[in-house]
């Protein structure tokens, strides 16, 4: 049987990333996502929403990026996958999680103070490999997207 484990995700961060690195100093950045659902009820005719808080992971230089320029309330696009963890609480209990682990992502928006709301950053994290410099990461090798809008044909 095949599988398939694939999530895009677009909302607003919950709240500030925080930041930790593993025993063999891989950096983790973890955040909280809210995405909404906005819709009209048929039978009131009441417009209607409802929020859904989805906890994620960035590992490696793509942690460090969204730590560094990202905060609460900020807008965000992510793709990646689900991941199900189990543990034992300190209480005996047994615990579980369901997480999004990071591949990709793109800072929706513009930066803090920047009046270009429409410009958008992308930032492939398998591909990534420097800082970006002057709100601009650089583009990987199947992005044709330079961050601007100029070139949108519609």
């Amino acid at each position: 049987m095949a599988s398939f484990n694939k999530v895009i995700l677009a909302g607003n961060m919950t709240r500030d990333p925080q930041m930790a690195y593993t025993a063999s100093n891989t950096p983790v950045c973890k955040f909280g996502l809210a995405v909404n659902r906005k819709w009209r009820d048929k039978n009131s005719g009441e417009n209607r929403e409802e929020v859904c808080y989805v906890d994620c992971t960035a590992f490696g230089r793509s942690g460090e990026v969204i730590n560094q320029y990202m905060g609460k309330g900020r807008p965000i696009l992510i793709e990646g996958r689900l991941s199900y963890s189990q543990w034992e609480g300190q209480d005996g209990s047994k615990r579980s999680k369901l997480e999004v682990v990071v591949e990709n992502f793109q800072f929706l928006g513009g930066a803090q103070g920047d009046s270009a709301a429409g410009r958008r950053q992308t930032v492939p994290s398998r591909e990534f490999a420097g800082s970006p410099d002057a709100g601009h990461a650089p583009s990987g090798p199947n992005d044709g997207f330079d961050g601007g809008l100029d070139d949108v044909p519609f």
